[in-house]
């Protein structure tokens, strides 16, 4: 018997490389010999480099750059092959690196996250595979592309500087200094939501609010974002309200697919593709998945949902081991899981599910194991 293991990291206690030593162990501890094998898995969101450069035997690149504030920090993407790049936006633009209380989407900008691709420019990769999942910003990613060469000018032809409030100053947008060598690259945006530029469902408006803006200052930054569209249709001919996931990262998506001629892809789609997850399931007999919660999200683009469905188009059963299920666990099971079981034993806070979290995996595992064999003895 051949099983494959690929869970997503449960945030605040186990990565996704623990989960595989844990199921691992619990295998072998019930089924004594078989084949085990495991791979990291992220959805593109938080861990996505480390998963790709972990199934890809890739390294890891730093340099030094602005965080949303325009701070000099330190931040870090993956490399792989001799042209592959994988960029986490939120590495360089993420809003756990604003603290609490400095957290006003009209100041900040992904300005970093230009100097990120930058870098991987100036290294001469040149597949470049962009997260924008974990924003701070909500600048239309003018600050990205200023760091590309792009000019966001304002009625007087003064250069803005980038960040959200700027947005109801641009006039006109000029791109003929953009770094010539974006023409020579292939971009995948990973992105899972739809949400256009403006609007209710929009980037502001939805997203505005998880990174500090009250009602007041989101009608600001609709008003500029409502502008920035208007000058990008008047001058480029595109509507980004038009684009699916224009508005995720506060607009970053309008300005990869405009700008730099970015392709729109599922985040996990993307991830499994990149560490060759099909070619990883040839003659595997069961797959593990799971993730620290499962509930309606997890069929929204997420870990779960796309192993099931890569797995399940091959008749592959495929069980999930997760932290904790919430309303609508079960909606997971369409797409190609087959049972869900929880790791939790017991009535527990939170805090205790994390501090004893290895412990309550491997024994969950030893317990859907049992079951397992359970089923095979029977048939």
């Amino acid at each position: 018997m051949k099983l494959l293991f690929a869970s997503d990291t449960f945030k605040g206690s186990l990565t996704s490389k623990q989960t595989i030593d844990l199921l691992t162990r619990a295998a072998h501890d019930v089924f004594g010999d078989c084949e085990t094998a495991g791979v990291p898995v992220a959805d593109g969101g938080e861990g996505t480099v480390e998963a790709v450069i972990a199934a890809q035997n890739g390294r890891i690149i730093s340099c030094r750059v602005r965080d949303p504030l325009m701070n000099e920090t330190e931040a870090s993407y993956g490399v792989f092959d001799e042209d592959c790049a994988v960029i986490e936006m939120s590495a360089a633009s993420g809003l756990t690196l604003v603290p609490q209380n400095l957290r006003d989407p009209r100041n900040t900008t992904t300005y970093g996250t230009g100097e990120l691709i930058l870098d991987a420019l100036d290294k001469g990769y040149r597949k470049l595979s962009i997260a924008i999942g974990g924003s701070a910003t909500n600048d239309g990613g003018m600050g990205c592309l200023r760091a590309l060469g792009g000019r966001f000018l304002d009625i007087g032809g003064r250069d803005l500087d980038g960040s959200g409030r700027d947005l109801i100053n641009v006039s006109s947008i000029d791109m003929s200094g953009l770094d010539e060598r974006i023409n020579d690259c292939s971009i995948t945006i990973m992105c899972d939501v739809k949400n256009p530029l403006c609007g209710k469902d929009g980037a502001t408006m939805i997203f505005g609010g998880q990174k500090g803006a009250d009602d007041v200052i989101k009608e600001e930054l609709e008003a500029g974002m409502c502008n920035y569209r208007d000058v990008i249709k008047r001058t480029f001919g595109i509507d980004p309200d038009a684009i699916p996931g224009a508005g995720a990262a506060g607009g970053l998506g309008a300005a990869l697919f405009v700008f730099l001629k970015g392709s729109m892809r599922s985040g996990i789609e993307t991830v499994l593709d990149l560490i060759h997850f099909d070619e990883r399931l040839k003659d595997v007999d069961i797959v593990v998945t799971g993730e620290g919660r499962t509930d309606s999200q997890s069929c929204f683009g997420k870990v779960m949902q796309g192993i099931g469905m890569r797995a399940g188009s091959r008749g592959i059963p495929v069980l999930g081991l997760s932290g904790s299920l919430g309303e609508g666990a079960m909606e997971i099971c369409k797409y190609g899981i087959s049972s869900l079981m929880t790791t939790v034993n017991a009535p527990m806070s939170l805090e205790n599910a994390v501090i004893n979290a290895e412990t309550l995996y491997y024994e969950a595992a030893v317990r859907m194991f049992r079951f397992v064999k359970t089923g095979m003895d029977l048939a």
